[in-house]
């Protein structure tokens, strides 16, 4: 089969559209052939040689796709030849053919093309997983999402407003329009405002009751200074470093904060299983009346990867980048 490949890590540049042996369905796996898959941070790391592939997954990028079913391994009962479905994956969505446990696959709705349902399950699993099971999330709770505009970040405004929540971001400017019409009450560019003194204001000094951040060291401090009393936090990525540039932990212990710290390509088989499976009774009839969406800036072509890695690690989209497999 066709997939994206590379022979050592590097630049965008080293990616390919090379040959790659064909997936296989297992036990209680279903063969795919994929029709669209999407571009994560992962996998800009992976690339570059600093993201290791998890133990038993597949070496090739790509953490999500959406295509047709046209394999059943031994044990299969869920699904039939034919059927449209998406998921998460450890790996291996960057390929013509994929893998995939039957407990891991989402229908895809019936008037919802594979580019769109590609762009649904990394980030809306990773939103999910963050504000109902890590931190908690409650009826009107104050929350502050940043990198707003990102997959995961406009995932979760979408998923925060579905629990009344008020929802405040920080994105550039250029891409506050987008966050706005997703449901966000203030948009804080990160460039030239301080998020803090935005936040503070807007909540009478109380703070909010969660943040989700993947910016990490020159976040940390303002993050836990913004929190409120019994304020959640919710780390995903390390994009501005992992040490901060200052940090006093009283507020920690004054405030009852609870900072908790996340992957999920690294989580247990039966982990994302139970995952997805929670967040599909949850959300999906919300895709299905269109009060769930997911947010593409840009749908390309396979054979276009290396543009469509250097426009992530530019940061110049704004929601999911989606690759056709053609």
């Amino acid at each position: 089969m066709r997939a994206i490949i590379f022979d050592q890590p590097g630049g965008p540049e080293v990616l390919k559209l090379g040959e790659w042996q064909d997936a296989v369905a297992d036990k209680g796996e279903l063969l795919v052939k994929v029709h669209a898959s999407a571009i994560n941070r992962a996998d800009t790391l992976q690339r570059r040689g600093k993201y290791p592939v998890p133990p038993g997954a597949s070496p090739l990028l790509g953490l999500e796709m959406a295509g047709e079913v046209i394999g059943l391994g031994e044990g299969v009962d869920k699904w039939k030849i034919g059927d449209r479905v998406c998921g998460l994956l450890g790996g291996g969505g960057h390929a013509e053919l994929v893998n995939i446990h039957q407990d891991m696959c989402m229908a895809i709705p019936k008037d919802m093309s594979y580019e769109s349902a590609a762009a649904i399950p990394e980030v809306f699993l990773t939103a999910y997983q963050a504000l109902f099971w890590l931190a908690e999330i409650k009826k009107n709770d104050h929350i502050l999402i940043h990198a707003g505009a990102s997959g995961v970040g406009t995932a979760a405004i979408q998923l925060a407003k579905l629990m009344d929540a008020h929802v405040f971001v920080t994105a550039s400017s250029p891409k506050h329009d987008l966050c706005r019409t997703l449901g966000a009450e203030l948009c804080v560019d990160y460039r030239t405002q301080d998020f803090h003194l935005e936040v503070m204001q807007q909540t009478k000094r109380r703070g909010v009751d969660i943040i989700i951040d993947f910016v990490a060291g020159p976040y940390f401090q303002r993050n836990l200074d913004s929190l409120a009393l019994d304020g959640r936090m919710v780390m995903l990525s390390l994009l501005g470093g992992g040490k901060p540039d200052h940090t006093d932990l009283a507020s920690i212990l004054r405030k009852r904060l609870k900072i908790v710290g996340s992957t999920l390509r690294s989580r247990t088989h039966d982990y994302k299983v139970e995952l997805t499976q929670g967040f599909y009774k949850f959300a999906w009839g919300e895709f299905e009346n269109g009060h769930l969406k997911p947010v593409i800036d840009r749908v390309m072509d396979w054979s276009e990867i290396v543009e469509a890695h250097k426009l992530m690690e530019e940061n110049k989209n704004a929601g999911k980048i989606v690759l056709k497999v053609s």
